[in-house]
């Protein structure tokens, strides 16, 4: 299986809701470093498990959707705490959308799965993984 991970980041702002997340349940900010690693077993007709660079800018495309925003007051997140597991799901969602209409191009037609990582420091990060 070959792989390949581009990597970005996003900044948001959320609040969660219970006990069970201490003092997280007030306003707070992350800077989440984002990797994303595209999965194959066979390359592609030029040797690539995908182009870099369309998978590097459909990335910043789907992360300008939380970039400087307080996930809080954004109507997709409604009453939803935006833990990091649940942010690197929606990611990969999202993700998977653009490849599914073409935005990596046809040489990523052979991609078969995604992880998403998102690291919220050197010590915590969580991961989704997805068949495409």
């Amino acid at each position: 299986m070959y792989s390949l991970t581009v990597r970005d980041h996003m900044m948001i702002a959320h609040s969660f809701r219970g006990e069970v997340f201490g003092p997280a349940q007030r306003l707070h900010g992350a800077t989440y470093v984002v990797d994303v690693t595209f999965f194959r077993r066979d390359l592609d007709a030029d040797n690539l498990v995908v182009d870099i660079g369309l998978a590097s800018q459909e990335l910043k495309d789907v992360l300008a959707a939380f970039n400087y925003r307080n996930l809080d007051d954004e109507p997709d997140f409604s009453g939803i705490n935006t833990s990091t597991e649940m942010l690197a799901a929606v990611v990969a969602d999202r993700l998977a959308d653009r490849i599914a209409a073409g935005g990596l191009g046809p040489g990523a037609t052979g991609l078969e799965r995604l992880s998403v990582t998102l690291r919220e420091s050197h010590v915590a990060w969580a991961t989704y993984e997805r068949t495409l």
